[in-house]
């Protein structure tokens, strides 16, 4: 089947993997290692995945008074709580068909470079994947168009034969911003009638609807 895209980019987080205790639970840790203050539960932190630390640290007034040592030993304790993480359903057989199909795949996540390979590697998903685009010094952050464009650059697609796929605004916006189709995917962490007000292109409940979507101008998602 040739639906005319030649790229597909996935998010990670809500996308792949559920992920939240991991993040959460590792994210909480370096707080404590670190004595910073805190008040997030759980259920407001799901709320917010797929933002960047510094944003969600803003909107909840926590001070984390050096960001990149946050950062490192949060790194550090997250595969302390890796078994906490799990793939979505049919996410490893829908790479396989894209990749049969002649597809590339790519990943684009605001992770760290380094965690996002690791990560990927711990769930034995490295092969599908032509490229891995995690957080890079002197890149920007989704939804900035300019990580997807690289990777399109990179892939040497046209962008406009490409599709963002995940499960936040930052991913449709990123999508939008860039030039590129967009599918929201609702089983993540935001829900169906937030996603269908950003305007995706797409929206589907699970990961392999991907695979019967067409580079086509349809009707707005119902």
């Amino acid at each position: 089947m040739n639906n005319g895209f030649t790229t597909y980019v996935f998010d990670l987080d809500g996308t792949l993997i559920e992920s939240h205790k991991t993040i959460y639970n590792a994210m909480i840790a370096a707080f404590e290692k670190l004595d910073i203050n805190y008040n997030l539960s759980p259920d407001d932190f799901n709320e917010n995945i797929g933002l960047h630390f510094e944003d969600i640290f803003s909107k909840y007034a926590i001070v984390v008074p050096d960001f990149e040592m946050f950062l490192t030993i949060y790194k550090k304790l997250y595969f302390n709580y890796i078994d906490e993480s799990t793939p979505y359903s049919n996410v490893e057989s829908t790479l396989q068909q894209l990749k049969q199909r002649g597809k590339q795949i790519a990943l684009l996540t605001t992770k760290a470079q380094d965690q996002a390979d690791l990560i990927i590697e711990h769930f034995n998903f490295s092969n599908y994947f032509d490229l891995v685009m995690g957080r890079r010094v002197g890149i920007a952050h989704k939804p900035d168009p300019q990580p997807l464009r690289i990777i399109c650059d990179q892939l040497t697609t046209d962008v406009k034969s490409c599709i963002m796929v995940g499960d936040t605004e930052m991913d449709i916006r990123c999508g939008k911003n860039a030039g590129s189709k967009t599918c929201g995917v609702t089983f993540g962490y935001r829900h169906r009638e937030f996603l269908k007000s950003e305007n995706p292109d797409y929206l589907i409940n699970n990961l392999q609807d991907i695979l019967s979507i067409s580079n086509e101008e349809l009707p707005p998602p119902e």
